[in-house]
């Protein structure tokens, strides 16, 4: 088929480069021309397991193409997908002007039936928009080419969006056309051989449930922040409370590792629009406001922790193990990294930081301060500090000598944002250690 993908972030590479990969013809679409010529390169703009092999692979087979030309690529392409930004408004509601930008392009340019695909996260009436913005730019140039709008949310999540692209556990269409049924399902064909992984259902069921999915995980993540803040005041661990209740199969372990708190570009902002949605309707969402609570005032406790043991922290140097939101990705968006980082310069302390790939996303939100330094490896960036904090969970970090790192901090105290390491570990090598939840033993 002939596809078009209209924004080149994780998104729309991520489905541009695996649509390719299964034989389709691909124009990704961006109106950034250093980033297209970054892909054109053979350069991925961003980092994500996989998807630059992936990217290059299909490149040079002639599979999938780049260019800023809006015309060339709605002409290209039968199927139009739209994987441009919706980033937080003020209110909290999901920013429409890009995903509205590209509807009103496509109508000034189509001059024959395309199947329009929303695949940016999207508040609840956007296909409707969507439509008539297409419809509107067509009637102001004379037209009135056929064309279907459906939407076909992502479930990808950052540092596995190949895998969740390539082996998802469904793919959710919301559409009531039997043609749109018929092109998705061709489209999709590649990847739902084993057993049948579309779920077609309304177009406005379809968009609550990207929202539904990403709040109900942001949820449990609140949730077990909140029973680790009770564990840590009751003296129990809560790592023994999540392996009891992570054994009931109406529960699971995913998603109830408690910690410093959600970050990135989805769940923050997904949370959000959904209760800016609810509000609007008059509608009162006491739990996702709690949600949204309980996160923010989760990504305080590193600092909350720090102070706790250390007291005034000005003129201290704090050794940050990860800056990511999450491991295998290079966003700082919403991390807890960047609360924590602000409130110790506001304090006085400077910072000492090292992430296996966010380094230079850290230097592109901050730049250059007598305050921080960017380490060039975990080891670097512990030597002289006071107190050393993990941020994210990387396996890089996991595996650690703790009578060096007690050689190396002056305060000799651990803490630990991600329950990576064993209290009685790190107490055994002299090292005081604080995480989440946890019950910390006297260092010997």
């Amino acid at each position: 088929m002939n596809i078009a993908v209209f924004g080149t972030g994780y998104v729309g590479l991520v489905a541009g480069a695996c649509l390719a990969e299964v034989g389709h013809q691909v124009t990704c679409m961006d109106i950034d021309p250093a980033r297209i010529a970054l892909l054109d390169a053979g350069e991925c703009p961003l980092f994500e397991p996989g998807l630059s092999t992936l990217l290059q692979q299909n490149r040079e087979a002639g599979r999938l193409h780049f260019t800023t030309n809006t015309e060339e690529a709605v002409r290209q392409g039968d199927l139009l997908f739209i994987a441009v930004g919706t980033p937080p408004d003020e209110d909290g509601s999901a920013d429409l002007r890009h995903v509205l930008a590209v509807a009103r392009s496509i109508g000034e340019h189509m001059t024959g039936y395309k199947l329009v695909i929303d695949k940016s996260t999207v508040p609840v009436d956007t296909a409707e928009k969507v439509a008539a913005t297409i419809a509107q730019a067509q009637q102001a140039r004379g037209t009135a080419h056929a064309f279907d709008v459906c939407s076909n949310p992502e479930f990808m999540k950052e540092g596995a969006a190949i895998e969740d692209f390539t082996r998802g556990a469904r793919i959710v269409v919301g559409t009531e056309s039997e043609r749109v049924r018929e092109l998705m399902r061709e489209c999709y064909a590649p990847y739902n051989r084993n057993h049948d992984k579309l779920m077609f259902m309304s177009v406005r069921a379809a968009e609550l449930t990207k929202y539904a999915a990403n709040a109900m995980l942001a949820t449990k993540i609140s949730f077990m922040n909140e029973m680790a803040n009770l564990a840590e005041r009751l003296e129990v661990d809560i790592e023994e409370v999540r392996r009891g209740i992570g054994s009931d199969p109406r529960i699971g372990y995913h998603f109830i590792y408690p910690g410093c708190g959600y970050g990135g570009s989805c769940f923050p902002k997904d949370v959000k629009a959904l209760e800016r949605t609810a509000r609007a309707l008059g509608f009162e969402p006491q739990l996702l406001g709690a949600v949204e609570a309980v996160n923010q005032r989760q990504k305080q406790t590193l600092f909350d922790k720090l102070t706790a043991e250390l007291g005034d922290v000005r003129g201290k140097t704090i050794a940050l193990w990860g800056l990511a939101f999450k491991p295998n990705t290079d966003d700082m968006r919403e991390a807890p990294s960047r609360t924590l980082m602000e409130a110790l310069w506001a304090a006085g302390a400077t910072v000492q930081a090292f992430d296996p790939e966010a380094m230079a996303e850290c230097r592109r939100l901050y730049g250059e301060r007598d305050d921080l330094m960017l380490a060039g490896d975990r080891i670097q960036a512990v030597k002289g500090a006071d107190a050393l904090v993990i941020c994210t969970e990387w396996k890089a970090f996991r595996t650690v000598d703790f009578a060096w790192l007690a050689s190396q901090l002056n305060d000799k105290l651990v803490v630990d944002g991600r329950n990576l390491y064993s209290p009685a570990a790190l107490a055994s090598a002299g090292l005081r250690y604080v995480g989440v939840g946890r019950r910390s033993p006297q260092p010997a």
